[in-house]
């Protein structure tokens, strides 16, 4: 049982699924900081200076605070501002991602329209004997 669970686990596709996964993750909290720092910052900015993650509804009449972070230590709150800020972190991821298979579906195109190169000579004279042959 354990070698075959180590060949499963030295299979290529699994493998690749690991890098994947934790190149995904690194590209998430890059993606999350790019959002949570640098763009929602000058949205806020834009909007006169409004912070997106406090934004929340009251869902209860013993919530009476300003912030988030207090209000949901008092009760239940709608936090809807935290909601629009991973709706634009996933808009950007899908849009980078969006991105990168567009150049490799690019790159595969060209790759693909690429002329075969043309055979040496002994294999066209070896190609005219064979038609000549069938002939």
């Amino acid at each position: 049982m354990l070698k075959e669970f180590r060949e499963f686990a030295m299979k290529g596709n699994v493998v690749d699924l690991a890098v994947g996964v934790i190149i995904g993750a690194a590209f998430g909290a890059i993606v999350t900081s790019l959002v949570g720092d640098i763009i929602m910052p000058i949205i806020g900015a834009a909007t006169g200076g409004l912070d997106f993650s406090n934004y929340f509804a009251p869902l209860s009449k013993a919530v009476t605070a300003t912030n988030l972070a207090d209000a949901k230590k008092q009760g239940a709150v709608l936090a809807y501002g935290s909601f629009l800020t991973l709706t634009i972190n996933f808009i950007i991821v899908a849009f980078v991602l969006f991105l990168v298979i567009r150049a490799m579906n690019t790159l595969k195109r060209k790759e693909e329209a690429a002329p075969a190169p043309k055979p040496s000579a002994e294999v066209e004279l070896l190609t005219e004997i064979r038609d000549l042959l069938k002939k």
